[in-house]
């Protein structure tokens, strides 16, 4: 991968396929536009949980997903540059305004990349690295199935310098629950002058099951339980026809 040709070949057949695959899966369920408005992703990304590879959109077991996964993220233009890992849900139940919102599982920033292969393990990041740490992706029982998804961004320098974010600011300012990702782009644009270019996306969905009580229990996530239960539609009422029209 570090001589043109290589690359091009690589970059045709991921477009061939596997690129169409997770177009079609983010926009099958609606990550794009939920989280961001568009999208046009250049470098492939590949979530691995362990030795599993995990496909776009597949369900992933609350037991695999308590540790961070790791990123296999393939550019395809040459020269090292840093990005930006975002793992956002994008259907946390709000209860009062009937309706959803978003709740970010981490964020990993300054991470080099390079088109000979970058391996990216979100479990080993360095403290500075770290603005917000891996929570665990879960659902509560009787939610509809969550989305998670994976974004990278790369950090494109608006001024002088290397592009590499402070994270100290933006661990203070932004919170968990309540995310905004085109808030956050905005904000690293204004604050630090650093543009975040989405090149990458990939996602997985998660639900309820056997281990997701104790998941939460273990990691002191609170609403272990909560059931959430569909409003049940009345009918309406039955009136009975006048008979006399048919005499």
């Amino acid at each position: 991968m570090d001589k043109p040709i290589y690359r091009y070949l690589a970059d045709k057949k991921w477009r061939e396929m596997r690129r169409k695959l997770v177009m079609q899966r983010i926009t099958q369920m609606g990550v794009i536009p939920d989280v961001l408005p568009h999208i046009d992703p250049v470098a492939a990304v590949d979530i691995r949980f362990g030795r599993r590879k995990i496909q776009p959109g597949v369900f992933v077991q609350s037991l695999v997903s308590a540790i961070p996964p790791t990123l296999a993220i393939q550019v395809f233009d040459r020269g090292e540059r840093l990005v930006t890992v975002v793992a956002i849900d994008s259907d946390v139940p709000n209860t009062e305004k009937d309706g959803f919102d978003y709740r970010c599982h981490g964020i990993w920033a300054n991470i080099p990349i390079d088109p000979t292969g970058s391996i990216v393990p979100l479990n080993g990041m360095e403290k500075e690295q770290i603005i917000m740490p891996w929570m665990p992706p879960f659902a509560q029982k009787g939610s509809p199935y969550h989305r998670v998804s994976f974004f990278v961004l790369q950090q494109v320098p608006l001024a002088e310098g290397n592009g590499t974010l402070d994270t100290q600011p933006l661990t203070q300012r932004f919170q968990r629950d309540g995310f905004i990702l085109r808030s956050f782009l905005a904000r690293c644009e204004i604050d630090q002058r650093i543009k975040m270019k989405p090149v990458g996306i990939n996602m997985f969905r998660t639900k309820w099951d056997d281990d997701t009580e104790d998941l939460m229990k273990r990691h002191d996530i609170p609403g272990w339980d909560v059931e959430y239960k569909r409003q049940r539609i009345q009918k309406l009422p039955y009136f009975k026809k006048d008979g006399e029209r048919y005499r």
